[in-house]
């Protein structure tokens, strides 16, 4: 049984992050999509006073992502 060099065993571990590497970039896209969507309801959830927590419970945002969301569009 011959030994595996160092860099074969790096490319194998490269390669071994390759499927979910792509899964994840492929969620992190489409949460962006969804966040492009999502930032203009919470900035109306939060002018209408909707309670933080429940927006959390909701969206599972964080009460201060909404609150910048909301700052940010407030100007």
């Amino acid at each position: 049984m011959t030994q595996k060099t160092p860099a074969q065993l790096r490319a194998e571990a490269e390669a071994d992050l390759v499927p979910l590497g792509k899964q994840r970039i492929k969620l992190l896209n489409a949460l962006e999509e969804i966040d492009a969507e999502l930032r203009p309801k919470i900035v109306t959830a939060v002018t209408m006073e909707v309670p933080f927590r429940r927006i959390q419970d909701l969206t599972r945002l964080s009460p201060n992502t909404a609150r910048a969301w909301h700052k940010s569009h407030a100007g």
